[in-house]
């Protein structure tokens, strides 16, 4: 049964972007929460700005929040100030000391914090990885069957391992981590998103993958409950139900063009061809393997269930609805990507041998 209590002080990171925007801006219209702050050296948007009008910006990022999360006497910090993809952050690099230095610097601060007593981390399912050797289904005990190929995968873990070492250190402090499913819906824009919007969504040739999302109104929803309740411990967190690709890209009303080899170099160049935008080694694992986790644990400490996968795309197909058509000139350019990828990854093989 979720411990419900005031909190006097939280503390946001990322609130420049929607996720950390809308979280802000939830705990602040809650009357259990007394005092909302937000961490981020970026101002948000206009449209973010007006959702933020009872929230304290301070400009500093998470590497530089040692003193300010003593001087508010912060009860609760809620971190969400983590880069998914590298164009988000200016490459690979930034991206990493974002994530995982940023992430260390932060529960350094934490640990510091003497009044602090909850921390709600954001996490994602791509902890476990994407390969050809995973279970069919992942538990929050499944470890991954081996390291993931993903920059984004690859910080998620560094970023739990040191979580693990806070709860040892700070054992007074609730520590909740939350492994998100890859966010949809009809207000979600993520690479995700972008990749089932487009009108020849590129597949790899022989490979239907079940996969699993999350709406991102349940997203905001279980964070919200992890501040005003008690949850400790670490939560898969998805809609019910899978889709497999093929079905996902039907239901979209899109044009699969799948390549015919060998598959993850020349779905990256396809990518690149059609001016979809970048999909990094965790997407491109993600499309060839799939990924689905249990979120028993989830229903049964938090009372609430998302909604079901199937219902998550349904909404983010309603809110992209007639927004792409395909035209011949689509398919003729698809059809010119798969040869040029097809023809420069020989050439790279080539190169090599």
């Amino acid at each position: 049964m979720a411990v419900t209590a005031a909190v006097s002080v939280v503390v946001v990171t990322g609130i420049s972007r929607y996720l950390g925007a809308q979280v802000a801006a939830r705990l602040a219209a809650d009357k259990r929460v007394g005092r909302v702050v937000g961490l981020d050296p970026n101002l948000p948007s206009a449209e973010l700005a007006e959702l933020l009008g009872d929230v304290e910006h301070i400009p500093v990022d998470a590497a530089s929040a040692g003193s300010v999360l003593a001087e508010l006497d912060a009860e609760c910090v809620v971190h969400l100030a983590l880069v998914t993809a590298p164009e988000q952050q200016g490459g690979r690099g930034a991206m990493k000391e974002q994530n995982v230095i940023g992430t260390m610097q932060l529960l350094a601060a934490c640990q510091q914090a003497p009044r602090l007593r909850k921390l709600v981390m954001r996490s994602s399912t791509a902890a476990y990885g994407a390969s050809f050797r995973d279970p069919a289904v992942f538990t929050e005990d499944t470890e991954p069957r081996q390291v993931p190929r993903g920059g984004f995968a690859r910080d998620i873990l560094d970023v739990e391992g040191y979580l693990r070492g806070f709860r040892r250190r700070r054992p007074d402090v609730s520590a909740t981590v939350l492994r998100f499913a890859p966010f949809i819906g009809s207000t979600a824009n993520t690479t995700i998103t972008r990749y089932f919007a487009q009108p020849v969504v590129p597949t790899v040739f022989g490979r239907d993958p079940r996969l699993q999302f999350l709406h991102v109104d349940d997203a905001l929803e279980v964070l919200h409950r992890s501040v005003v309740e008690d949850h400790p411990g670490t939560f898969n967190v998805a809609g019910a139900g899978v889709l497999t690709l093929s079905q996902a890209i039907r239901r979209a009303g899109r044009v699969a063009v799948p390549v015919l080899e060998p598959g993850l170099s020349a779905a990256a160049m396809l990518a690149g061809g059609l001016r979809f935008g970048r999909y990094g080694l965790d997407q491109l694992d993600l499309f060839v393997h799939g990924r689905v986790v249990d979120t028993t644990r989830l229903i049964q400490e938090y009372g609430f269930e998302p909604r079901t996968t199937e219902a998550a795309f349904d909404d983010f197909i309603r809110g992209h609805a007639g927004r792409r058509v395909v035209t011949p000139d689509h398919l003729a350019a698809a059809e010119q990507a798969i040869l040029d990828g097809i023809r420069r990854v020989r050439a790279a093989a080539q190169e090599s041998s």
